[in-house]
């Protein structure tokens, strides 16, 4: 992926600082390299209560920190406010990935990350919070403007996916032995994106093929055995 890595990216604001809220190191490590190998001056900032459970939690902090110190960039870890992220999103927990849920969750990650960039005399704020399949990036860049109007600063809102970012973020997670979670975060998150594998089982089921897996016969005595 030599090519990815000679693009240049535009930071396309006066002040060449960075507040990057990220969410966990698969889905940021191609990130945090581009920005670094391009020299974009960033902090890296880690806000997530709605990751479960807190071993979890530990689990994903631990890797994004361990990306920060290897692409030198300072790592901020803000607190861990499960209770505070159960009581905003209280009503929400039958939503659909996508759906009012996750509105208020990156709200409330974003405007957080906003808060800190103000305090600190930051400018610019992006995430990485759409470089899941499961996230819509529409739905975070939009939240995402409507937070930096309220506070008098800008929102990056680059589409982190483009320029062979999917194929390079397989690449780190293999190269960096980087912890590959299964479900984006929250508890409810990990039930859908359960259910989901759950489905795609079922579906790639293929019960010929299980059985010679499992003791090979001849096709004969599988045709037998289905009948």
């Amino acid at each position: 992926m030599a090519d990815l890595l000679n693009i240049p990216l535009e930071f396309p604001f006066e002040q060449k600082q960075l507040v990057l809220l990220t969410c966990c190191a698969p889905c940021s490590c191609e990130v945090i390299e581009r920005l670094a190998k391009n020299n974009i001056n960033t902090t890296i900032l880690f806000y997530n209560p709605n990751i479960f459970p807190e071993q979890e939690y530990n689990k994903r902090l631990r890797e994004n920190r361990k990306l920060a110190i290897k692409y030198g960039f300072p790592f901020i870890d803000l607190e861990y406010e499960a209770d505070k992220w159960l009581e905003e999103i209280k009503g929400l927990e039958n939503e659909p990935e996508r759906g009012k849920r996750c509105e208020k969750c990156f709200s409330m990650r974003l405007r957080k990350t906003f808060e800190y960039a103000q305090r600190n005399g930051f400018k610019v704020v992006s995430s990485t919070l759409a470089t899941s399949r499961w996230k819509d990036l529409s739905q975070v860049n939009e939240i995402g403007n409507r937070i930096a109007k309220d506070f008098s600063l800008d929102y990056w809102d680059i589409n982190w996916k483009k320029s062979g970012g999917q194929i390079r973020k397989a690449e780190l997670i293999k190269d960096l032995n980087i912890y590959e979670q299964d479900y984006c975060g929250c508890p409810f998150s990990h039930r859908t994106e359960k259910k989901v594998s759950e489905e795609k089982q079922i579906k790639d089921f293929n019960i010929e093929k299980t059985i010679e897996d499992i003791n090979p016969l001849t096709k004969k005595e599988i045709d037998d055995l289905l009948k």
